[in-house]
């Protein structure tokens, strides 16, 4: 499901218009967005855990020379999915 596609589903399940459907949507991403960028964590019970986490600075290869390059060490997004998410899925 793409972006758009969920904002119809939100606009359907609770009856909104479509335009204040996107701004609940767009409104949850920048939330998440902005907890995120502060450090800390999103816990939706039931549901997941969105966090960041520290990757170590490491050599890479390039695949088409083989040259050994540097990655910086960087923090990134995560996903955590909660048990009952898992179950749903399985």
């Amino acid at each position: 499901m793409k972006k758009a596609g969920l904002i119809e589903a939100v606009a359907t399940e609770c009856g909104y218009t479509k335009k204040d459907a996107e701004k609940v949507v767009n409104d949850f991403f920048a939330l998440v967005q902005e907890t995120l960028c502060a450090g800390e964590r999103v816990q939706i019970s039931g549901f997941g855990v969105f966090e960041t986490r520290e990757r170590k600075a490491r050599v890479g290869h390039n695949p088409q020379n083989g040259e050994s390059i540097k990655i910086a060490a960087a923090r990134v997004p995560a996903f955590r999915p909660g048990s009952v998410l898992k179950d749903a899925v399985r």
